[in-house]
């Protein structure tokens, strides 16, 4: 049984994230932030053609480097499709308090969220992104994968639009809960 929200708590209506708006956010975050990883493969392939220029050097370059965008924006997109994503696209409502964040389906059901597991927010428009911090090392598992899992992990936020929110005075006191948290600036 989960812990109810405080009696002075910010309640939402209901809202569902569509996997379209999911998907650019999530991938216009990674590419911002790993950008640079498309240009690996593509030096690498294109060394060769320094020393002896060939177009299939070229080609092999420009082919490997978009696989590699596509397979990495394949898996960001990946997220909507697993079962373990599904939370984040069905119809929810909102209880935020200092203490968590309920996202309720129903009165019965639904899953609590800390602001420990909250890694940053952010106005986007006509709405709050609070993202989720990624797994620990100790949650991640060892070795290669590990790596791999750390590397190329795709990023998981929940989006606050501010048309959920039953007043003005609701926004302004997430703002300040956030700020408080030290989420925003």
């Amino acid at each position: 049984m989960q812990p109810g929200a405080a009696p002075n708590a910010i309640r939402t209506k209901k809202y569902q994230l569509e996997k379209n708006t999911f998907t650019g956010i999530a991938l216009a975050k990674v590419w911002r932030r790993d950008w640079w990883m498309a240009l690996i493969p593509l030096v690498l392939l294109l060394l060769p053609a320094v020393f002896n220029f060939s177009w299939w050097w070229v080609v092999a370059a420009v082919l490997v480097t978009l696989i590699f965008v596509l397979l990495r924006s394949a898996q960001v997109m990946g997220v909507t499709q697993m079962e373990q994503g599904n939370p984040l696209f069905e119809k929810l409502s909102y209880e935020i308090d200092a203490r968590q964040i309920l996202l309720k389906r129903n009165e019965r059901e639904g899953m609590t969220l800390t602001w420990d597991m909250i890694g940053a927010a952010e106005r986007k428009g006509e709405s709050y992104l609070l993202w989720l911090k990624p797994p620990t090392e100790a949650q991640l598992p060892g070795g290669w994968k590990g790596w791999l899992a750390k590397t190329f992990q795709a990023p998981i936020f929940v989006m606050l639009p501010f048309r959920i929110f039953n007043s003005p005075n609701d926004i302004k006191l997430l703002e300040s809960l956030l700020r408080r948290k030290n989420l925003i600036a």
